[in-house]
């Protein structure tokens, strides 16, 4: 459904959420280990995702102001192909 170019940003509020979070981007982000020393990738193992900045957690300021925020994680990704 996303388009080439297209960015997702997921906000997981409990640290199970983000695990699955990471690990997906991990996957499709990543080319795996057996293909590395192949001379040509094959198209099909190439990444699909680009992690788009770091993670972002809520600063002290908005915490102090909505203390419910302090568990928030924001992770972007890009689609590349």
């Amino acid at each position: 459904l996303l388009d080439i170019g297209g960015r997702v940003a997921i906000i997981s509020f409990h640290s199970l959420e983000d695990r699955l979070v990471k690990r997906f981007i991990l996957k499709y982000s990543t080319i795996p280990k057996a293909f590395l020393k192949l001379n040509e990738i094959p198209v099909n193992v190439n990444p699909r995702l680009k992690p788009v900045g770091k993670l972002i957690k809520p600063n002290l300021t908005e915490v102090s102001n909505n203390p419910r925020s302090r568990s928030a994680r924001l992770r972007v990704f890009e689609k590349i192909r």
